[in-house]
């Protein structure tokens, strides 16, 4: 059996992991959940799941919501780091969004443990950190994004030294067939209505304006060592289509399968076996067709800032990804337009010098100053945007 810690634990992933785990109680069991300020939500999965250990901000309010719904108190702590290392826990879900992740994540895969990343930050902000860490510990790194974790699968059909591309499948978000022009008047509410999944708000905007292709690009190079060049994107709007593998004697395997964030949850949990997912199968007596086309990397210049990014190498990722959370967060609070959140990114990326990072303290010191730069262009309105 499995002993489980599941960071981020009230979240889509979180919530998606502890369905995965209710359908498998025989093979699962959840050590720790760490959450946010969702109490209510986490009051009812701890009295589900019975968790030994709860990390959350606010432990004295955590503790009052258990009282007054008279749930058994499990030992409560701020201590993310000790539930992703406990030596009782062998698998931690990492799908805290944002770099405070990011430590005790590093911490689980130093320690060894089956990690399941949806925690972009991690390898975006500190890739050659992390994977040295993987090398060194021997941990089983297992992606669960829909996008990386079809590329592990496809990767399985042949010899990594075999595979000569890799091919990422976007849905385009909501403008896709945006013109230009029009970038500049879209409003927050329809940034938000993504056509496929039901994400974060943060999460949607990136794929509003693609930048969260370009972080899945990165983190493919460190997931699977591929230069940025041997990574395309390609739109494909069905999303049933995640991700492609080109071989060298010119074969493509693709990974197919529904829109929904279990079945990788549920890979990442039980590789290298598969087990009955509880996941719509596609049904191959419908008539269906898919479409696939290049991004327009004029309108959607964050994933070209990726690709650079990743290009640079250094620091360079940590600073696109905390200037993007600024320049989103700016969006949401209708302070800046939309074109204007690669332009903040852009700017940031000009004025911090790129350096090499050789720890977390690296890592929380560049995303750090990136922010306050990023800040800085939002507060005085002096982002320029390409036209």
């Amino acid at each position: 059996m499995r002993n489980i810690t599941v960071l981020g634990s009230t979240g889509s992933i979180g919530t998606n992991t502890l369905d995965v785990v209710r359908r498998s109680r025989d093979a699962f069991r959840i050590h720790a959940l760490a959450a946010g300020r969702n109490f209510d939500l986490l009051a009812t999965q701890i009295a589900e799941f019975k968790p030994r250990v709860v990390v959350v901000s606010d432990p004295d309010r955590l503790a009052a919501v258990l009282r007054e719904r008279s749930i058994p108190m499990p030992e409560l702590s701020r201590d993310l780091v000790a539930i992703a290392t406990d030596s009782a826990v062998d698998t931690v879900m990492s799908s805290i969004v944002g770099v405070a992740g990011l430590e005790a994540t590093y911490e689980a895969v130093r320690a060894g443990k089956r990690v399941g990343l949806a925690n972009k930050e991690v390898l975006v902000s500190g890739g050659a950190l992390v994977m040295d860490a993987v090398r060194a510990s021997g941990c089983e790194l297992i992606p669960v994004d829909s996008e990386h974790n079809g590329a592990h699968q496809c990767l399985r059909a042949g010899r990594r030294r075999e595979a000569t591309r890799l091919i990422l499948t976007a849905s385009g978000g909501p403008f896709r067939d945006t013109p230009k022009s029009a970038m500049a008047f879209v409003t927050r509410a329809q940034a938000l209505k993504h056509p496929t999944w039901k994400m974060g708000n943060r999460i949607t905007i990136d794929s509003a304006t693609l930048m969260n292709k370009g972080f899945e690009v990165i983190e493919a190079c460190w997931l699977f060592d591929f230069a940025p060049a041997e990574v395309d994107v390609v739109v494909h709007p069905q999303s049933t289509v995640h991700a492609m593998v080109e071989y060298n004697d010119g074969s493509v395997i693709a990974q197919i399968c529904a829109t929904d964030m279990r079945m990788p949850i549920q890979y990442a949990l039980t590789w290298p076996d598969r087990a009955p997912a509880p996941v719509p199968k596609i049904d191959w007596s419908e008539s269906r067709s898919w479409d696939f086309s290049p991004p327009d990397l004029d309108r959607f210049p964050a994933l070209r800032l990726a690709y650079e990014s990743m290009a640079a190498g250094g620091s360079a990722t940590c600073t696109l990804n905390a200037a993007d959370e600024v320049a989103v967060e700016a969006f949401l609070e209708e302070r800046i337009t939309f074109p204007e959140i690669a332009s903040t990114v852009e700017e940031t990326l000009q004025r911090i010098p790129h350096r090499q990072v050789g720890s977390i303290e690296d890592i929380l010191t560049i995303d750090g100053e990136s922010r306050v730069i990023a800040r800085a262009l939002v507060a005085r309105g002096s982002v320029q945007v390409r036209v």
